[in-house]
């Protein structure tokens, strides 16, 4: 959540690098005249207010002296009246700001770009170079090894739902437990948390409640099923403080994921790339504002080195304004190489967002007497699906027989 009063005192500041991220005119003008508006009905309130705390010293001072108080007691009950119709109303506006608040994204960090989209997005660097073939590769779907049945997925759910077979889903475990040790040999320590969220942590990281739409709801109970653990594991901490020698806190975490795609009608409709059910390893640090950038670059080392032990060559790529996510303020993905596609895509997503979710979900640290907000990031280590999508890709034979990468090897 943004910091309302940032906003207050650096209002032309603030929206001009929220129009990186393409908030609407409308909604920053709106922002700022409820803002305006509250400003000024506090200062009437807190002038009422200290004038019924002298009126009231006043009135001691007149029955001390016997004076006649009728008139003082008119004056404080009028007062009083109008400091409750100013209450109500400075409440009415606190309310009215903490809603557009709620629906605003993060502030991005000046080393964001500007950018429309990702065509926009800038190449930091290329790991590994791509295989190179003596056939023409396949797409992952059109290698006919057993692995992958579309059609009993939608038999059992609808589409987007894919069942794993045979060696596929063997490879499936074996790159769950493969990440978990890989992230727990970098310093992150391994949680199991429940695919299942409430209302108050999906609003704590900002899924809610403007990305309700992409959600799928309990019937009947205030729950979610998870988009990501990124979700669960950083509400770990929701509502508390935390001892400054604790910090950071580095968390490695597996879990099923859940999206409706609303909005994605007609991408990537085939294949696993985008299901409404998918397997992910996620990585989630709490720290030091002063830590948060070396953590953010760690975790980002963290998922690349991932991918270069699998042998997948792939490249770290700035999001720019546009394409920047709403809780983030700064991200960098890692995008393999899909040869099958003959381009990269998204594996990987590392975000920073500050103190944006620490704000909403009120995690502190103490900091000698005085309790300050958090910096929280998260990233995923890898995408499971999209992993073995680009180990069917990359290690395809043309007999149509997958390689396993040598570090896989035993653990299936």
């Amino acid at each position: 959540m943004l910091d309302i009063k940032l906003l207050q005192n650096n209002f032309d500041e603030i929206s001009k690098k929220l129009k990186k991220k393409k908030v609407p005119e409308e909604t920053l003008n709106e922002l700022k005249e409820i803002s305006i508006e509250l400003k000024k009905e506090r200062k009437k309130l807190e002038f009422l207010q200290a004038e019924q705390n002298n009126n009231s010293k006043m009135f001691k001072i007149y029955i001390k002296e016997k004076k006649n108080l009728d008139k003082h007691k008119i004056e404080l009950l009028k007062n009083k009246e109008k400091i409750a119709e100013l209450n109500g109303k400075v409440r009415e506006l606190e309310e009215k700001l903490s809603k557009i608040a709620n629906i605003v994204p993060n502030i991005p960090l000046e080393s964001v770009p500007y950018g429309e989209d990702e065509s926009e997005n800038i190449e930091l660097s290329l790991i590994l170079a791509p295989p190179l073939f003596n056939f023409t590769p396949k797409e992952h779907w059109e290698i006919d090894n057993g692995w992958l049945d579309f059609k009993r997925g939608v038999k059992l759910a609808k589409s987007r739902f894919t069942v794993l077979k045979h060696d596929g889903a063997k490879l499936s475990r074996a790159l769950i437990n493969y990440m978990l040790d890989f992230n727990t040999k970098y310093g992150f320590s391994e949680v199991c948390v429940p695919f299942l969220a409430n209302r108050e942590t999906l609003r704590g990281t900002g899924q809610l409640p403007k990305f309700e739409n992409d959600l799928f709801k309990i019937e009947d109970e205030d729950l979610f099923l998870i988009p990501t653990a990124e979700v669960p594991v950083t509400n770990l901490f929701q509502n508390e403080i935390i001892d400054q020698n604790e910090l950071p806190i580095k968390i490695t975490c597996y879990s099923e994921c859940f999206r409706k795609e609303a909005g994605s009608a007609g991408r990537d409709t085939r294949g696993l790339i985008r299901q409404h059910q998918f397997s992910k390893v996620e990585l989630v640090s709490i720290a030091k504002p002063e830590e948060s950038e070396e953590i953010f670059n760690l975790m980002v080392n963290c998922a690349s080195d991932l991918l270069t032990s699998l042998g997948l060559a792939h490249r770290k790529v700035m999001l720019c304004g546009g394409d920047l996510g709403f809780s983030a303020a700064k991200t960098v993905d890692l995008e393999v190489w899909l040869p099958g596609q003959n381009r990269y895509r998204e594996i990987s997503s590392i975000s920073n967002t500050l103190d944006f979710q620490a704000r909403r979900a009120k995690i502190r640290y103490k900091d000698g007497k005085k309790n300050r907000l958090v910096h929280t990031l998260n990233g995923s280590s890898l995408a499971i699906g999209r992993t073995i999508v680009a180990i069917m890709e990359n290690f395809q034979c043309k007999d149509g027989t997958i390689k396993i990468p040598e570090i896989l090897k035993d653990y299936m």
